[in-house]
This record gives structure tokens, C-alpha cells and sequence, in this order.
């Protein structure tokens, strides 16, 4: 079969995306751990535990929502507790399952962060679009992560099924 190469609109697309998505992945990252002492990936823990009924989730389903492998998710979870801002319980619906819980602490620790957070996102992405762009790309965003999320799309071992 012939590959279907990217047009050169395609092309420069791909590129402006991968290019922002490291670059805006890296910014947030570090200004996390500049002002509050922790990663993005802690603190997207963080927020999903501090939604979550409770402050509860099962492990599989935090990384799932979090799109990172199970083991990955394991070692920060690891890391957390030794902080003090999670604890993990059993799962008394599923003797095999555990759930991570947020602790006072860790909810502290999310509330110190969220401000300059939510500034930063709103500093490098939504104060440079129009409310028309936002719309736009909240679309195209959700349009491929349907795609790739779909049981029957081309992900067949997403990370949080490792």
C-alpha cells in the first residue's frame, strides 16, 4: 500500500502542534515546580483526586483519566503519599483494586497551586485567541481524542491498559 503523505498544509500543521504541545507541556511544567514544588503531572493527580467523589479513585480509572501507564502511575502515587498529599486505600468493592485518596494536605497543596496555574493557561493559550478560535479548537481537540480513544480507533493498548 502507497503511504498517504501529509500535504504541506498538513505538514505545517502537524508541526505548529507538536512544536506547542512540547513547548506548552514544558512551560506548565515549569512553572509548577517553580512556584508551587511540583510537577504537572502531580498536580493533574491532584486536580482529578480533588473532582473526584470523595476525593476517591480507583487507581485504573485516576490513570486512565490521566492517559499514563499504570506503572507510571504507581511510582507518583508512591511519591505522593511520602509527601503526604495522597493515601492509598483498599477498595472494598474490588478486593484487587486500590483507590488513591486526596489528603487534606494534598488539597491544600492544589489550592496554593491552581492560581498561577489557571494564569499561566490562560497567559499562553486563551488570552492569545479569539472566542472564536477557542471554540474552534475545543472542537478539533475533542474531535482526535474521540478518535483516538475509541474502542475500534488505532490505539489498541492505550497506556493506562499497560
Amino acid at each position: 500500500m502507497k503511504p498517504r503523505w501529509l500535504t504541506a498544509e498538513e505538514q505545517r500543521t502537524w508541526r505548529a502542534y507538536r512544536d506547542l504541545s512540547l513547548l506548552l507541556e514544558d512551560t506548565l511544567d515549569q512553572q509548577l515546580r517553580h512556584d508551587a514544588g511540583l510537577s504537572h503531572l502531580y498536580y493533574s493527580v491532584l486536580v482529578f483526586l480533588s473532582e473526584a467523589p470523595d476525593r476517591r479513585l480507583r487507581m485504573t480509572d485516576l490513570a486512565e483519566q490521566l492517559k499514563v501507564a499504570r506503572s507510571r502511575l504507581t511510582y507518583v502515587i508512591g511519591r505522593m503519599v511520602g509527601e503526604g498529599w495522597v493515601c492509598r486505600e483498599g477498595n472494598s468493592g474490588d478486593k484487587r483494586g486500590q483507590l488513591a485518596v486526596l489528603t487534606d494536605v494534598g488539597m491544600a497543596v492544589l489550592e496554593n497551586a491552581a492560581p498561577g496555574h489557571a494564569a499561566t493557561v490562560r497567559a499562553t493559550v486563551f488570552d492569545r485567541l479569539t472566542p472564536e478560535q477557542v471554540h474552534a479548537f475545543g472542537e478539533a481537540c475533542e474531535t482526535i481524542l474521540a478518535g483516538l480513544t475509541d474502542p475500534d480507533g488505532p490505539i489498541t493498548n492505550p497506556p493506562w491498559r499497560r
